[in-house]
């Protein structure tokens, strides 16, 4: 017997340091938020069904993009099996306890199960028991083989015994399945019955989590809708909007909810910096891997090669894949190059700053993000810098200002609100007077791709608009930007569709810290010296650099 689950089970200790701290941590637990590795973790008595049932139903949650955990298919070579159990169960969100006719013969499933029944307790998990050959009121009141194996149980080891009898009959009180009494007792449908009812209990737990992310509620349900999930044919659906604006957030949320609806799926984070570390041939590795649920696929050795084993082995797949932060047309052409390359019914989303690669490649929907309005943003900025035991009428001013600098873009607004999180009064007014100046850098640097990614003339071109022609009518505009030589005209057509400007009643606008950004890119290394600056446009930057030259120039005459 290991030592951690006697432990677990010693009337004298009641609990290890292992469960002490888990409850110390949860006195007050939030089982929404909580932290989960796996989806479900299979508790069964191998001699009695791990070839059979446990199998079986071990395939069918696998196939739904379930992950699950069964020892003999997950622990790890050489560790040990009671820590390793112990921490598979407490990292599970379902525990499915399979009780067949010789489970109470095993003091490991009974350990087991008592662990599972104070995880229930302490982290919230969900229990599901299935009765396997064996009737309910027969575990819950040990009788026949469970009486026959308590007899047994209490000769050798009496301490734990009204331990597992009360896991037993808690276990058994659950609401559960007797796949006997499913579908006329064909195991196959009743096991598809059960990974139903798991795939549900799993999307109501993902449900509540996400309606911790403000604003995601409203937001998914309108992707969901163009999603057109249930309905036949193939769609891709780009998100588009400016860095930072929460595209990946909305992209995760609805993946989160919808993806156990398809045969396979795989969302691939990060593509425009993977794609320059790794190559796109890494990337076709794993949307590969991770829509057939393998740990390798041979035979990518070129890109052109993982097109058409994409192509190949998907095209008659449902399939849902997110494809994050794309900034090439090369890597949509690689990772998902036409519809008919998946199966009736697959969706395929994805996230850009761009919106010509979207209609370069014909996606069937382009969904813009929308920024968070005041009373979100608020929200968001109070989730992130709590106002606990401070008088509120102290930083209601201040949070419209801090709301009001961010314009509605979630990046924003998180980085300044944990930042802001434990700052006093007087320091909040002081990194709101500074950022005035000098905006924050982790905002500037991410929504700096966006501007990096342009050629040297739409630089200039942006920088120019960023500095004097913001809130400026278009045609006057316009008309002096061609004088430069820019040819705005296509020019200003490629900034809209990186989400860096927007045209609104005949004028040139874009998002505050859009132009912070551009500000600072001129300022560059020298923020103190505007005669150092390509570009001025303050007014007393004007008058500090003509007094400078007037000063030398009457230092020449003297000369």
């Amino acid at each position: 017997m290991v030592d951690q689950f006697n432990e677990v089970l010693n009337p004298h200790k009641q609990i290890n340091s292992s469960m002490a701290s888990l409850s110390s941590s949860s006195s007050t637990p939030a089982f929404s938020s909580q932290s989960w590795k796996y989806d479900v973790f299979l508790s069964f008595r191998g001699e009695d069904t791990r070839k059979t049932f446990v199998d079986h139903l071990y395939s069918a949650l696998e196939k739904q993009g379930i992950y699950t955990y069964k020892d003999d298919e997950t622990l790890p070579r050489g560790e040990s099996i009671g820590p390793s159990l112990m921490k598979a169960i407490e990292e599970s969100q379902i525990a499915v306890v399979v009780f067949s006719e010789n489970y109470s013969d095993s003091s490991w499933c009974l350990d087991e199960l008592a662990y599972i029944m104070n995880c229930k307790d302490t982290r919230g998990q969900i229990i599901i028991p299935i009765f396997y050959g064996v009737d309910p009121s027969e575990v819950r009141k040990q009788k026949r083989k469970y009486g026959e194996a308590f007899a047994k149980h209490e000769l050798e080891n009496n301490e734990k015994v009204e331990f597992w009898r009360k896991a037993l009959m808690d276990a058994s009180n659950l609401s559960g399945w007797e796949p006997k009494h499913i579908a006329n007792g064909r195991e196959s449908k009743g096991i598809e019955q059960i990974v139903i009812e798991i795939s549900h209990r799993l999307q109501v737990v993902t449900l509540s989590a996400n309606e911790n992310l403000i604003g995601i509620v409203a937001r998914s349900q309108s992707l969901k809708a163009e999603l057109q999930i249930g309905s036949g044919g193939v769609l891709m659906i780009g998100i588009w909007g400016v860095g930072g604006g929460g595209k990946t957030t909305l992209a995760s949320s609805v993946y989160s909810e919808i993806y156990r609806h398809f045969d396979g799926s795989c969302f691939v984070e990060n593509i425009r910096e993977e794609s320059s570390k790794n190559g796109l041939a890494k990337l076709q590795e794993q949307i590969l891997c991770g829509v057939l649920k393998q740990k390798k696929v041979q035979g990518i050795g070129r890109v052109e090669e993982g097109r058409r084993m994409i192509q190949n082995r998907l095209r008659h797949r449902k399939v849902f894949i997110v494809l994050d932060d794309v900034d090439h047309l090369d890597q949509l052409k690689a990772l998902a190059g036409s519809c008919d390359w998946f199966g009736d019914g697959s969706r395929i989303i994805i996230t850009t700053r761009d919106e010509h690669l979207l209609t370069a490649h014909r996606v069937n929907v382009i969904h813009d993000i929308s920024l968070l309005n005041e009373d979100e943003a608020i929200m968001l900025l109070c989730k992130h810098a709590p106002q606990d035991n401070r008088p509120v009428e102290d930083y209601e001013q201040l949070s419209k200002e801090v709301v009001s600098y961010a314009g509605g873009l979630p990046l924003a607004l998180t980085i300044l609100g944990s930042f802001l999180c434990d700052k006093d009064i007087h320091e909040w007014k002081s990194a709101l007077e500074r950022l005035k100046e000098i905006p924050d850098t982790d905002i500037v640097e991410k929504l700096k791709i966006s501007f990096d990614g342009l050629k040297p003339l739409e630089k200039e071109l942006f920088l120019d608009i960023a500095c004097f022609y913001r809130r400026e009518r278009i045609v006057r505009s316009m008309k002096r930007l061609n004088a430069c030589g820019f040819h705005p005209v296509i020019g200003v057509k490629v900034l809209i569709q990186k989400a860096l400007i927007t045209i609104s009643d005949g004028v040139f606008d874009m998002h505050d810290l859009v132009q912070e950004m551009g500000h600072s890119i001129v300022r560059g290394e020298h923020p103190n010296n505007p005669e150092k600056h390509s570009r001025i446009w303050k007014k007393d930057d004007v008058l500090r650099i003509l007094a400078m030259d007037a000063k030398r120039h009457l230092t020449r005459l003297k000369q």
